[in-house]
């Protein structure tokens, strides 16, 4: 592979002009950004004309005293920093203990500006003002302002870790203790004649735990753990221990024709008791009131009190016809074999529900994550990039508010569109929607870690583990914070036992052998990659975990020949394969084009600049005088990045 050959997308114009900026033109952008310039250019002008008025109309036609001038242009000034103070401190980063600095100054700008109003009033009033006591009163209010202001965010900061217990070894994310109100809904039991209803089973059991997700009160587990127990003989108590809850419920469902019984029972696991009971019998059409009995007696069960939105959500009927619902519920069961005919047959089944009830919000949401996962897989390309945003888009229009589609979509402008803002938009209001939204809290959770901001990813990730524990995403963000904070021994112990737990995944082979060489454990590192190669040999991580391989072996053919155009094409759309390819290409002393992957993973949103700064897999580049232009770039947007 020649340098230089078959370079990544160029940057933008913009993005290009920010990288050879100086220190004057880096300032500038930052003041454009804040509105700086259009807030002085506001206030210069308005201010102008405002003293003009006072000036010509009020002591000019009207008489009024000299000194109101004085007043007018002290309170455009005072008016003008508290503004321009709001503006500069606003955007920036938040900071240890939550202290906003704006919410400090601005007040103190209007109080002085007040003090000095108050003694200009009193002299154009011709009554004798005392400067000194009014200067006094004023520093004490502020003093007083900001020792109330600095207490408050003192006393909030311990509230938030007061539920925190000790962590586990080798992981950043505190443990929180075991909610009082939580559970994990068991996998509905077929006991159907046929044994032929799993899917419909999975359907009572998604809709119940969808239903109870609404209730911020209360701790869910996700699907994805909850499914981990399908046909499980574990202990009740067991399970809830494993997923850190204290409730667990556990039922069955019998489908004869259109005859229909759902029994459900509810265990306290910390005493093996049960706190409920129910059995409900009726037909198939019945199914969508049955389950909201379901959840409304957990509810009530537990004591928790449902707030009128809550109420709302839980009535909810997303598809209405039972028909084009069980053809959701086949979709579904097809949807997370994810391979390529498993997909297919579940578009299938979308399609035909669709062709029953007509648009529908979650169905074509539901279509546009099955598009996403096309691409995700490496089965498709381009065109079900643009399927996936269709879709996504047709369920948004539908409703504006459903928390599943927001967290695609984000996760659409994430992988594939390079727009992290974005993506971190959709995924702030999926979770304003539903606060426990899986999707958009892991890929805040992922999506920050990688940006270097492990203090913000927190708890986003700590969240996310907390309702889907048992998930190849939980446990890859155990050693994730570490590893893009660039603390790759801290991230050893978190990737072993993710490596331990899913052999067969090529994730951790790339993530651990990453790991292993980045810490001088070369032979292991190895020993980790082979291994992945014989379980997946054509997965993107693998052949990214062979090109470290053939890299540190200095065989630099190797590297190049595994660099085929469909990795690139997969590998260019993501900003942290991006980073992955270039890191790689360092490796194996491939230079411009490392600079070429590594400037495409900066123009998709990979600015984490502390770890950019320490990887030592990019020593031989450092030096250049690219790398540098891109490391200012880099240091700006990551210092000022907004999430």
């Amino acid at each position: 592979m020649p340098e230089g050959k078959g370079k990544t997308p160029p940057l933008i114009a913009e993005k290009h002009l920010q990288t050879e900026e100086s220190g004057f033109r880096a300032l500038f952008t930052k003041l454009r950004k804040r509105r700086i310039i259009e807030t002085l250019a506001a206030f210069i002008g308005g201010g102008w004309l405002l003293v003009e008025v006072v000036e010509r109309l009020l002591v000019g036609h009207y008489k009024f005293p000299d000194d109101t001038i004085d007043l007018t242009v002290v309170s455009v000034i005072g008016a003008l920093l508290a503004t321009l103070v709001w503006r500069w401190f606003r955007s920036t980063e938040k900071r240890p203990g939550n202290v906003k600095v704006e919410v400090l100054l601005v007040p103190l700008i209007i109080l002085s500006t007040t003090a000095i109003d108050l003694n200009l009033v009193l002299q154009i009033a011709g009554l004798p003002g005392n400067t000194l006591l009014i200067g006094i009163a004023a520093l004490c209010l502020g003093i007083v302002w900001v020792i109330l202001k600095l207490s408050q965010w003192a006393a909030a900061a311990p509230a938030i870790s007061a539920e925190i217990v000790q962590a586990p070894a080798g992981s950043p994310i505190p443990s929180p203790a075991v909610p009082e109100k939580s559970v994990v809904v068991l996998p509905f039991a077929d006991l159907s004649p046929q044994k032929d209803q799993d899917y419909f089973c999975d359907g009572v059991t998604e809709e119940i735990i969808t239903d109870l997700s609404h209730v911020r009160d209360l701790l869910v587990i996700s699907r994805n753990s909850a499914m981990t127990f399908k046909g499980t003989q574990k202990k009740t108590g067991d399970i809830a221990k494993e997923v850190k809850v204290r409730y667990v419920l556990e039922g069955s469902v019998r489908k004869a024709g259109n005859d229909l019984r759902i029994t459900a029972q509810m265990i306290d696991a910390m005493n093996d008791s049960h706190v409920w009971a129910e059995k409900y019998t009726g037909t198939l059409d019945d199914v969508f009131d049955i389950q909201e009995k379901v959840s409304r007696s957990i509810v009530n069960a537990l004591k928790v009190k449902l707030e009128p939105e809550e109420s709302r959500k839980m009535s909810q009927r997303p598809i209405d016809d039972i028909t084009a619902y069980e053809c959701y519920l086949r979709a579904h069961q097809e949807f997370w074999r994810f391979d390529e005919k498993a997909l297919d047959q579940s578009l299938r089944y979308l399609q035909n529900a669709l062709d029953i009830v007509g648009d529908n919000a979650i169905l074509f949401s539901t279509m546009g994550f099955a598009y996403w996962h096309y691409v995700n897989i490496g089965l498709k390309q381009d065109e079900y990039i643009d399927k996936a945003e269709t879709y996504v888009k047709k369920a948004l229009a539908l409703d504006p508010d459903c928390s599943h589609a927001h967290a695609i979509m984000g996760m659409i402008h994430n992988s594939f569109l390079g727009n992290q803002k974005e993506a971190f938009r959709h995924y702030r209001k999926a979770l304003a929607a539903n606060p426990d939204e899986v999707l958009a809290l892991l890929g805040l959770a992922v999506g920050l870690s990688i940006m270097g901001k492990k203090g913000a990813a927190l708890p986003f990730a700590q969240r996310y583990i907390q309702l889907d524990p048992l998930s190849v995403p939980a446990k890859f963000i155990q050693g994730g914070l570490y590893f893009y904070d660039g603390q790759y021994e801290m991230a050893l112990e978190p990737f072993r036992r993710f490596y331990q737990l899913y052999p067969d995944n090529p994730a951790p082979h790339l993530y651990y052998a990453w790991t292993l060489a980045s810490t001088g454990h070369i032979k292991e590192a190895f020993s980790i990659v082979d291994a992945g190669a014989q379980a997946a040999p054509d997965d993107v991580m693998t052949k990214m975990s062979r090109m470290l391989e053939y890299g540190l072996s200095n065989d630099r053919e190797k590297v190049a020949r595994e660099l085929t155009p469909d990795l690139r094409k997969t590998c260019q759309r993501d900003l942290e394969w991006s980073h992955a390819v270039a890191v790689f290409l360092a490796i194996a002393d491939f230079k411009t084009e490392a600079l070429d992957w590594l400037e495409n993973a900066i123009d998709r949103g990979f600015i984490n600049y502390p770890l950019l700064e320490r990887e030592p897999f990019l020593a031989n580049i450092r030096g250049e005088e690219r790398f540098k232009k891109l490391m200012e770039r880099v240091k700006y947007e990551w210092e000022h990045f907004e999430e």
